[in-house]
């Protein structure tokens, strides 16, 4: 019963993932935008890459923690099945 919360847990997870991965897409945009703007100056080029991995962690960071998730699932599974 728990590995199947889990599953489907994972599934949804999933699902907000790639959410998750569009939204950072849209939010650089104007990241990009406002270097642009601001004439490329090494003030604006630090802000913006401050502002891209700030972006990038709260994309790569759920993506690790789902695979870890997904190996746990995995070994419980195993475990019940022997």
């Amino acid at each position: 019963m728990l590995t199947y919360l889990l599953e489907m847990g994972l599934r949804l997870g999933t699902i907000l993932i790639v959410a998750n991965e569009v939204r950072g897409l849209i939010l650089t945009a104007p990241v990009f935008y406002g270097i642009y703007q601001a004439g490329g100056t090494l003030a604006a080029l630090w802000l913006g890459v401050c502002s891209l991995g700030g972006i990038a962690l709260s994309v790569i960071v759920p993506l690790f923690a789902a695979r870890r998730i997904k190996a746990m699932v995995a070994r419980k599974q195993a475990v019940q099945a022997d």
